[in-house]
C-alpha cells in the first residue's frame, strides 16, 4: 500500500503546470489508498466476521459451474507457470537475454516513430471554429456577404447541428480575440461522434474547408479546434524567430513556414505577423512645418483625434459617466485624399492642409509588431492532424538543421513543445523520485539493501506491455500516459513484493531458495492474478471510451492494461530468476549465512542447567 502511495507523492508536492493539472488526481489516489488500508484492517474483518461463511461449491447452477471451471483453468495455469519457472531457473542466461531483447524491442517502438510525443492529447469535442479571411481591403459588408455563403453551405451538411457566426472578429489562442473588418468566424457544432459514424471532427472540418475554398474564391479558410476552455485552441506548434531587423526576421520566418508546411501532419501554417496590410504613410517635412507655424505635437494630436478619436472629454449624468469621442465622420476619412486635406490651424489662425508640409503615400506594412525580450519577433504557427505534435516538431527540427540561419537571427520553441519540455522534465524527476522512494520502502520491509533490487528488476518489465499497447492503439506519449507509467511503478512493484516476501518466509522455515521460489509462485499466483484482473477490468471502460474528452484518458488506461498484462507473466518468471542470482551472489561472498531451521533447533542436544534467582547477578 505504501509503495502505491509513494509513487504519487512526488507529483503531489511538485510545482509547475503539469503538477497543477495532475495534483488533484494524485491526492485523491493517495487518500483513497490510505483509507482502503484502514478499511482492510477494521471494516473488512468486522463485516466478514458477521456475514462471511465458507461454502462448498458443487456446480449445481451456472455460477457454480463457472467457478469450478475457473478453478480448473487456474490450476492448469499455475502448473504451467511452475513448469516454466523450473525451466527458467535452469536457464537463467537465456531468460535474461530474452527479457532484455523484448525490452529493447519495445523501446525501439519509440525510436522507430511508432509511438509519438505530445504534451496534451487532442480531444474530439465535436466542435470547431471555421475562420474566413478575405483580402485586407475588403469592407465589413463584403465580409458579411461571403460569410453568409459559408453559412448556406454548412447549413446543408447533415453533421452540423448548430452555428454561431461572428463577422469582423476572429478568435486567437488562449481566449483572445482580434477585431478586423476582413475576418469572420463560424462556431460549428457537430453531432455526437457515434451519430456521424465515429468520424473525427478534424477530418470533417478539413473536408468542409476544401469545399468552401471552391465556393469562396480568394479567401483564406482555416479551422481551429475548440480548447478545453471552450475557446479557440492555441496552435500546438509555435516557432518563434527573433532578430534586430524586421525584414530579416520575416524572411527567415517565411522560409521556415514553407518548410513546416511540407512536414507530414502539419497544416494551416501561418505567421503571427502578416505583410500587406494597407496603410497610409505620412512623412512630415519639419522645415516646412516650422515655417508654417506648426509643431510636431500639434500635428500628431490633430491626426489622432481626426482618424482614431479622442475620449478625454466625459459626460456625467447622475452616478454614470460616459466617454465623449471626438472624431471625423466616416465620410471624411474614407481615402487618402481625406488625409491630404486634413486642416490644421496655426497660432496666427491660418488654416493649413497636411499636403502643404508632408508627403502622403499609400503603402503596406506588417499587421502588428511583436517584440520578445526587447527583440523583434515573428511566430510561425501550425496545427497538426493525424500526427502527434512531438513527431512533427522532430521532423521540422531535422529540416531546420539543414537551413542556413542568417547572422543575428535566433529562435526558440513555444506552445506545446515548450510545455512538453517542461512537463516531461517534471514527470521525469517525479518518476525517478518514485523509484527511489519505492526502493527505500522495500529496504525498510526486508531489512536489506540487496533484495529490494530484485523487486526493482520487475519495473522495466511493465514497459514492454505498456509501450506495445500504446503502439497498437495509436496513442502518443503525453503527460497522462507518463502518469500511467508512474502508476505502474507502484502496481508492478506490489506483485514482486508479494513474491519476494513469501519466498523469504519460506526460507526462514528452512526451505532451500529453489523450493521457496516454487512455493511462492504457487501460493501467491492467485492474489497477483486477482489484483491484476481487477485492475485491467476496471481500466477497460476508460480505455474503450469514445465520448467527448475520452481521448485524454485512453492512453493512461492502455498503458496500465498493457503494463499489468506483460508484468503478470514476466514478473512470475524474471523476479524468481533474479532472486536466485542475487541469493547465489550473497552466498558466494559470505553475506547470506544460513541460520538454524526450527527442526534443527529442536533436534540439537540440550544441556539443562538450573539457575536460582538469587544466584543471578544484578
Amino acid at each position: 500500500t505504501f509503495v502505491i502511495v509513494v509513487v504519487f507523492f512526488p507529483i503531489a508536492i511538485s510545482t509547475g503546470m503539469v503538477a497543477n493539472i495532475l495534483r488533484q488526481f494524485c491526492v485523491v489516489v493517495i487518500i483513497s489508498t490510505l483509507l482502503s488500508l484502514v478499511a482492510s484492517f477494521t471494516i473488512v474483518p468486522l463485516i466478514f466476521s458477521r456475514y462471511g461463511k465458507l461454502e462448498r461449491i458443487e456446480g449445481k447452477n451456472a455460477f457454480g459451474k463457472f467457478i469450478l471451471w475457473f478453478e480448473k483453468q487456474l490450476r492448469k495455469f499455475t502448473n504451467w507457470i511452475s513448469n516454466l519457472l523450473e525451466w527458467t531457473l535452469k536457464h537463467k542466461a537465456i531468460t535474461l537475454i530474452g527479457m532484455f531483447l523484448m525490452l529493447l524491442s519495445s523501446c525501439g517502438l519509440l525510436a522507430g516513430g511508432y509511438i509519438g510525443f505530445e504534451f496534451f492529447p487532442k480531444s474530439d469535442k465535436g466542435e470547431f471554429l471555421l475562420q474566413i479571411e478575405m483580402p485586407k481591403d475588403v469592407s465589413l459588408e463584403q465580409t458579411n456577404l461571403y460569410t453568409q455563403k459559408a453559412e448556406d453551405y454548412l447549413s446543408k451538411q447533415e453533421n452540423v447541428v448548430q452555428m454561431i457566426t461572428t463577422v469582423g472578429q476572429s478568435s486567437e489562442g488562449m481566449g483572445g480575440t482580434n477585431s478586423t473588418a476582413y475576418k469572420s468566424e463560424i462556431n460549428v457544432k457537430l453531432k455526437d461522434k457515434k451519430e456521424r459514424g465515429n468520424v473525427s471532427s478534424d477530418i470533417i472540418s478539413t473536408t468542409y474547408t476544401r469545399e468552401l475554398e471552391k465556393i469562396i474564391v480568394g479567401a483564406k479558410i482555416k479551422t481551429v479546434p475548440i480548447g478545453i476552455l471552450g475557446t479557440a485552441d492555441d496552435a500546438p506548434i509555435q516557432f518563434v524567430v527573433m532578430g534586430s531587423d524586421l525584414d530579416s526576421v520575416m524572411n527567415f520566418a517565411e522560409k521556415a513556414a514553407d518548410v513546416l508546411a511540407k512536414i507530414p501532419g502539419a497544416t494551416q501554417t501561418k505567421l503571427s505577423v502578416e505583410k500587406g496590410t494597407p496603410e497610409i504613410n505620412v512623412k512630415v517635412d519639419r522645415d516646412k512645418m516650422s515655417a508654417l507655424g506648426l509643431n510636431l505635437s500639434t500635428v500628431g494630436s490633430t491626426m489622432q483625434t481626426a482618424f482614431a478619436g479622442n475620449t478625454d472629454g466625459k459626460f456625467r449624468q447622475g452616478e454614470y459617466e460616459y466617454d465623449i469621442n471626438i472624431q471625423y465622420q466616416d465620410f471624411n476619412r474614407k481615402d487618402i485624399d481625406d488625409v491630404r486635406n486634413l486642416i490644421f490651424v496655426n497660432q496666427a489662425g491660418q488654416q493649413i492642409k497636411l499636403s502643404q508640409f508632408a508627403d502622403i503615400k499609400e503603402g503596406s506594412g506588417p499587421s502588428l509588431l511583436e517584440r520578445l525580450n526587447k527583440s523583434t519577433s515573428v511566430t510561425v504557427k501550425a496545427q497538426t492532424v493525424g500526427v502527434p505534435t512531438g513527431t512533427v516538431v522532430t521532423n521540422f527540427q531535422t529540416e531546420l538543421a539543414k537551413m542556413k540561419t542568417p547572422a543575428g537571427i535566433s529562435f526558440y520553441w513555444a506552445g506545446d513543445q515548450e510545455n512538453q519540455s517542461e512537463g516531461f522534465g517534471t514527470l521525469g524527476i517525479a518518476l525517478l523520485a518514485a523509484v527511489i522512494l519505492v526502493y527505500l520502502i522495500m529496504v525498510a520491509l526486508y531489512d536489506s539493501f540487496v533484495y529490494p533490487f530484485v523487486v526493482m528488476f520487475s519495473l522495466p518489465l511493465a514497459l514492454i506491455g505498456a509501450l506495445l499497447a500504446l503502439a497498437l492503439t495509436n496513442n502518443a506519449l503525453g503527460i497522462f500516459t507518463i502518469l500511467g507509467f508512474i502508476m505502474l511503478m507502484g502496481l508492478v512493484a506490489k506483485n514482486a513484493i508479494i513474491l519476494v516476501d513469501f519466498t523469504n518466509q519460506m526460507k526462514a522455515q528452512g526451505k532451500t531458495t529453489h523450493e521457496a521460489l516454487i512455493l511462492a509462485n504457487h501460493a501467491r499466483l492467485r492474489p497477483i492474478l486477482m489484483t491484476t484482473i481487477a485492475m485491467v477490468i476496471g481500466m477497460l471502460p476508460i480505455a474503450l471510451a469514445s465520448g467527448a474528452g475520452a481521448d485524454w484518458k485512453n492512453g493512461l488506461a492502455w498503458v496500465i492494461i498493457g503494463g499489468l498484462t506483460s508484468s503478470l507473466f514476466l514478473t512470475l518468471v524474471v523476479v524468481p530468476v533474479m532472486y536466485q542470482i542475487f541469493d547465489n551472489l550473497l552466498e558466494k561472498f559470505g553475506f547470506n549465512k544460513k541460520g538454524q531451521t526450527i527442526e534443527e533447533a529442536i533436534a540439537e542436544p540440550y544441556d539443562h542447567k538450573e539457575v536460582n534467582e538469587w544466584e543471578q547477578s544484578h
